[in-house]
């Protein structure tokens, strides 16, 4: 019997994420469990957002929105990060890498300048 094309991907696909120790996020019907996770944050975005403003001016004010909202990177506590909001890690970690890198300048090392550790920072040589 032959295998479809389409078919042989799909094994292959599979193979190789075994291979990689890598579990696939679709379950055994074929149901992306990423969806479910879109979903809901749609859905959280739709009534916290959305909903409680009323009816929207235009697009360029729903997006406007959008960006001001900003629920997951700043409210939403993660527990593989203690439960705090990414955006609180993000911000302990740029500042424990200053601290880092103002350390590393106090020991007159010629490579541990603290404008290399910075974010955005240029190096130049």
């Amino acid at each position: 019997m032959a295998i479809v094309a389409a078919e042989g991907v799909s094994i292959r696909y599979t193979e190789r994420l075994a291979a990689a120790s890598i579990e696939p996020s679709v379950s055994r019907i074929g149901n992306s469990y990423d969806n479910a996770i879109a979903e809901t944050v749609i859905g959280l975005f739709k009534t916290e957002l959305i909903w409680q403003r009323g009816s929207w001016r235009n697009v360029h004010a729903v997006e406007f929105a959008t960006l001001e909202w900003g629920w997951f990177n700043n409210r939403c506590p993660l527990g593989p990060i203690s439960n705090i909001p990414s955006a609180e890690a993000e911000a302990r970690y740029y500042e424990q890498l200053n601290e880092l890198a103002m350390s590393l300048a106090q020991t007159n090392l010629p490579s541990a300048s603290p404008a290399r550790f910075k974010l955005g920072a240029v190096r130049r040589s």
